[in-house]
């Protein structure tokens, strides 16, 4: 009798909401179950693609069956699973959607690591311009700067000296379009009253303008210029910000795999919950899961689709 209250022919998306209602009125229909094992409601149709609804061309065929007690395991450590390994919760709640977090895992995290291998490759680049290029005429020692200073020799054609005459105290740079004198511009204004008059070598605020240009700027094995090399320097700067950008896209795409850690974990903690402690509930009986999928049946051209739905319902 059930099955024959629920065979309603679905012709477009008007007469959904009637389909529906017959669902409904069936499961009250039920009355509560006299066995405590789960009941599955199962509904299957095929349904056309059109330009903006879906039709139903057969009718909906509802099939309620008893559910294997299996498939209401619960683990309580499953969420912990999927928090670890994205589907693996899934998994042990037999799941199948558990393949697309995994599979979304996968590629995020190979994304990832392509991105910062560019940005390292790119790295290297741009360090090896500075070397062979920019600080080649200066220094034989040449160390490995931090980021701050590469950033800076894309920002300041030439970098200055540090101590403009070698031997007792330090004279800073004072070409303020060198870096180095930029920064003994700001030391200046930082703690001169007036950063044009100097208030003598031996005063405080001469002391503290200076170890503030001693900490900033940058030293001999540093010193750098782009003079005469104006190509150089503009792939220089193309580079460092190709790698800017793998860096960035690398950043982004962890967050990705953090995302989808956490919704892996939250779906798998929403399933065992209504599991264990069950959902919203009509009739005597209450939902303990709902699943739907859409294939591609017959002819591509013909846009059929076979629309399946799975609703599971056990007695409370």
């Amino acid at each position: 009798m059930l099955r024959e209250l629920l065979r309603l022919p679905w012709q477009d998306t008007r007469t959904h909401g009637r389909g529906v209602a017959a669902v409904v009125l069936a499961l009250g229909l039920l009355g509560t179950p006299s066995r405590a094992d789960a009941q599955l409601f199962h509904a299957e149709g095929l349904a056309s693609r059109t330009a903006d609804t879906w039709k139903q061309v057969d009718p909906v065929e509802v099939d309620l069956q008893v559910a294997p007690k299996a498939l209401r395991r619960a683990p309580w450590w499953a969420p912990v699973a999927s928090g670890v390994l994205p589907g693996a919760g899934q998994f042990a709640l037999g799941q199948q959607r558990g393949v697309a977090y995994l599979v979304a895992e996968g590629f995020f995290v190979l994304q990832s690591i392509a991105a910062q291998r560019d940005g390292d490759r790119e790295r290297e680049r741009y360090r090896s311009l500075a070397l062979d290029v920019a600080r080649k005429p200066f220094s034989s020692a040449r160390p490995v700067g931090a980021w701050a200073y590469y950033e800076s020799m894309e920002e300041r054609l030439e970098s200055g000296v540090f101590d403009r005459i070698p031997g007792g105290a330090i004279d800073p740079e004072t070409d303020p379009s060198t870096y180095n004198g930029s920064r003994w511009l700001l030391a200046r204004e930082t703690f001169w009253v007036n950063p044009s008059v100097n208030p003598g070598t031996s005063s405080p605020e001469y002391a503290r303008a200076l170890a503030k240009y001693s900490r900033e700027a940058v030293t001999d094995e540093y010193r750098w210029s782009w003079r005469d090399a104006q190509l150089q320097w503009d792939v220089y700067k193309q580079t460092i910000r190709s790698a800017n950008r793998s860096y960035l896209r690398s950043v982004n795409l962890a967050g990705v795999v953090g995302a989808n850690h956490l919704a892996s974990l939250v779906d798998a903690y929403i399933s065992v919950r209504i599991r264990r402690f069950g959902g919203a509930g009509i009739a005597g009986v209450r939902v303990d899961g709902i699943s739907t999928d859409v294939m591609p049946i017959g002819d591509p051209a013909e846009g059929k689709r076979l629309l399946r739905a799975r609703v599971r319902l056990v007695t409370r």
